[in-house]
C-alpha cells in the first residue's frame, strides 16, 4: 500500500509540472504594446480533425512579427487550442503560450474571431470521437466534411482589434474559476508543425510590423507552414494604423544598464576623488625637464605638492618663458606664497659664492706689498 501511495504521489507531481510548463509566460519584458489584430478571413478548412489556431503578434530582435493563424490537427481526440496572448505584467508586455488541452483555458479575453470571441471556444465540439465544426464561424467545404452544424455565436463582448491584456488600452477581463481550473489540467505545449511555423514567420522580413506596419501579406494559411501557398490569405486591413516607437528594444535586467555605457564610468581627472590619475594636458609637463636648462626643474617639480585645483597652472607656464627669464630662474617663479622653497634655495646660491672670491682678492693684495719690497733688499 505504501509503495502504490508514493507511485500516486510521483504522478500527480509530474503531471502537475507538466500542467505548470505548459502555462508559462517568455521570460522577457517588452516596453511597448504589441500591435492590433490585422483584420482577414479564415481560409477553407483542409479535412476532418483540423482544429483552427488564430493568428498572433510574437517578439523577436527589436520587433513584433505575425504569425499566421492556420488549421492544426488536433494531437489527441478531445483536445481543443487555448491560443496564446500577450498580458501587462507590471513593467512590461510578456507573452503567454499557447497549448492544447481537454479545455480552452484563458487567453487575456483577446477577440480572435472565427469561435474565439474572448472566452471558451464556438467553433467546434467534439462528439464521439468525431470533431464536428460550426459553419456560422467556420469557412467549412460541407461537400468534404460532413461533421458540422449551424449555431448562431451571440457575443456579448465589445468587438475591438486590441491584442494584449492589461496595460494602457488593453483588455481588462480577469480569468475565471473554470478556465484557471482549466490550466491545471493535463497540457500539451504547441506541436512540432506549429513551431515551424512560427520560425518561418519569425525568418520572413515581411511578416514584421516595422514592414508591414500591421496588415502582414501572409495572414493565414490552410496547413502549418504553407506561406507559398495558392490558399495563403493576405491581411485586407491593419487593426489601426501603425508606427514603430523609436526604442523597440525590451526592458534589460538592472544589472545590464551600465555595461551599455562604459565610457560614463571611466575615471575622470577633474574629480578630486582621484588624484592619482592626472589628466593629459598636464603628462607631457611632467616629462619636459628633461629637454630643458637646469634652471627649469624645480618648476616641473611643483605641481605635485600644489593644491588640486591650481595643476593645470604650472604646467603651461614653463612651457613658453621668455629667453631672457631662462638664465634668471627667479622671475620665473610663482607668487611667494605658492612657492617658497625653489626661492630659497636659488637666493642662497650667490651668497655662498660671494665669500669664495674675498681670499682671493685678499691674497693679491698680500703680494703686491712682497713685490715693492724687493727693490730695498
Amino acid at each position: 500500500m505504501r509503495i502504490h501511495f508514493i507511485r500516486t504521489l510521483l504522478f500527480a507531481l509530474v503531471m502537475l509540472a507538466i500542467s505548470a510548463a505548459s502555462f508559462a509566460q517568455i521570460g522577457i519584458s517588452i516596453a511597448f504594446a504589441p500591435p492590433e489584430l490585422p483584420v482577414y478571413d479564415q481560409p477553407l478548412c483542409p479535412g476532418d480533425g483540423y482544429i483552427w489556431t488564430p493568428g498572433y503578434w510574437a517578439y523577436a530582435e527589436d520587433d513584433y512579427y505575425w504569425v499566421p493563424g492556420t488549421w492544426v490537427m488536433a494531437p489527441e481526440v478531445g483536445f481543443l487550442w487555448t491560443p496564446a496572448y500577450w498580458g501587462w505584467g507590471g513593467n512590461g508586455y510578456v507573452f503567454y503560450d499557447g497549448y492544447w488541452g481537454p479545455h480552452v483555458g484563458f487567453y487575456g479575453g483577446i477577440s480572435y474571431g472565427y469561435g474565439y470571441f474572448g472566452d471558451g471556444y464556438q467553433g467546434g465540439r467534439w462528439d464521439n470521437g468525431q470533431f464536428f465544426y460550426n459553419r456560422s464561424v467556420n469557412n467549412v467545404n460541407v461537400t468534404n466534411i460532413h461533421n458540422v452544424y449551424n449555431t448562431t455565436v451571440i457575443n456579448s463582448t465589445t468587438v475591438n482589434r486590441v491584442s494584449y491584456n492589461g496595460g494602457t488600452g488593453g483588455i481588462s477581463v480577469r480569468p475565471r474559476p473554470q478556465e484557471e481550473a482549466a490550466a491545471r489540467e493535463k497540457h500539451i505545449p504547441a506541436v512540432a508543425v506549429q513551431t515551424q511555423h512560427a520560425q518561418a514567420a519569425r525568418t520572413n522580413p515581411e511578416q514584421r510590423a516595422s514592414v508591414n506596419h500591421g496588415k502582414p501579406a501572409v495572414a493565414a494559411t490552410p496547413k502549418p507552414g504553407a506561406f507559398n501557398d495558392r490558399a495563403v490569405v493576405p491581411a485586407k486591413a491593419a487593426g489601426a494604423p501603425y508606427t514603430p516607437p523609436a526604442n523597440r528594444a525590451p526592458v534589460q535586467p538592472a544589472a545590464n544598464t551600465p555595461a551599455a555605457h562604459p565610457e560614463n564610468n571611466a575615471a575622470r581627472p577633474d574629480r578630486p576623488a582621484q588624484p592619482n590619475t592626472p589628466p593629459e594636458s598636464n603628462r607631457p609637463a611632467t616629462a619636459q625637464p628633461a629637454t630643458q636648462p637646469e634652471t627649469n626643474r624645480p618648476p616641473a617639480a611643483q605641481p605635485t605638492t600644489r593644491p588640486e585645483p591650481d595643476r593645470n597652472e604650472p604646467a603651461q607656464r614653463p612651457q613658453t618663458p621668455p629667453p631672457s627669464e631662462r638664465s634668471q630662474p627667479q622671475r620665473t617663479s610663482p607668487p611667494a606664497e605658492t612657492r617658497p622653497a625653489p626661492q630659497q634655495q636659488q637666493r642662497t646660491q650667490p651668497a655662498a659664492r660671494a665669500p669664495a672670491e674675498k681670499p682671493a682678492e685678499k691674497k693679491q693684495q698680500n703680494e703686491k706689498p712682497k713685490q715693492d719690497e724687493k727693490p730695498p733688499q
